[in-house]
């Protein structure tokens, strides 16, 4: 079976949203995940390079709004019964 790298790349941003925190530096989240998934959100300008010595790596301010809206898309709930989101 082939992989959609593309739909692993949008779970693992998604995730790096879940286990992000802001600090005065920036946004930043834990990095363990697939290295070819993260080298690929670097190439894309989602994050900072993984490649180093650091527990987390730096999300961009693209990567940050792209990781905020696709973990709420893939993971939130739908509305049900006219709630609000």
């Amino acid at each position: 079976m082939e992989i959609d790298t593309d739909k692993i790349d949008e779970a693992v941003l998604a995730l790096l949203y879940l286990t992000r925190c802001d600090d005065r530096f920036g946004a930043a989240s834990w990095k363990g995940h697939d290295w070819d998934a993260l080298n690929r959100q670097h190439e894309k300008g989602f994050i900072s390079d993984p490649v180093n010595k650091n527990k987390s790596v730096g999300l961009t301010e693209a990567g940050s709004a792209a990781s905020k809206e696709l973990f709420y898309n893939l993971f939130g709930k739908s509305k049900l019964r006219g709630e609000e989101q």
